[in-house]
């Protein structure tokens, strides 16, 4: 079994090429839909969450209202870090028992969908990084049309993440998406013939 570790900076194109992906065959094993089992009430993680940044974490049916949550820690990064501490050990557990579970069932590939798959530290998880690349001024673009955010706000969340030079020293194959759906398409289905044609 292959697994893939697919990240990449905000609006640079991970969930399509994770879409395209699973057309083509793999199984996605997504890290925002880990956390949000991880954050399911009456785990130890989402208690650790409560005891750290208190009630008005918690959404009026007592699940951890995510959005609220980043407000509190974005542009922070001491509370940023602390939630980090929390949470990423958790996730790396929750993905490393599903990727198990896979590799079970005899699935040829996994793709771990991880925005910040380099930040906490999942790449023994995974067989080789895929970072997927595009031009700020195309991620401003799809961010505007996507999230509604001002410019400047995104340009803080962009600024905010792991520099894109430091996701290519560690990537070992760069997917550049600023090109139409279908040469994405072309692009992605020549990398997974080259994938599943290894021994």
């Amino acid at each position: 079994m292959k697994v893939i570790g697919l990240t990449g900076g905000i609006g640079t194109g991970k969930s399509t090429v994770a879409g395209f992906l699973a057309d083509l065959g793999a199984v996605v094993l997504d890290a925002d839909k880990i956390g949000h089992e991880a954050f399911q009430p009456g785990t130890a993680l989402r208690e650790k969450v409560v005891t750290t940044f208190g009630q008005q974490v918690l959404a009026p049916d007592g699940t951890i209202d995510r959005k609220k949550l980043g407000e509190m820690v974005f542009g922070k990064p001491e509370a940023l870090a602390r939630l980090n501490q929390i949470m990423h050990p958790a996730m790396f557990e929750i993905a490393k028992a599903k990727i198990e579970d896979y590799r079970r069932l005899g699935v040829a590939v996994v793709v771990l969908e991880a925005p910040l798959l380099l930040e906490a530290g999942w790449t023994p998880l995974v067989d080789e990084t895929w970072v997927t690349v595009a031009p700020e001024a195309t991620v401003l673009k799809r961010l505007k049309g996507r999230t509604g955010l001002t410019e400047a706000e995104s340009l803080a969340r962009i600024r905010s993440q792991l520099a894109t030079e430091e996701r290519l020293r560690q990537a070992d194959v760069v997917i550049d998406t600023d090109c139409t759906l279908d040469e994405l398409k072309a692009k992605l289905s020549q990398l997974w013939a080259k994938l599943t044609r290894r021994p």
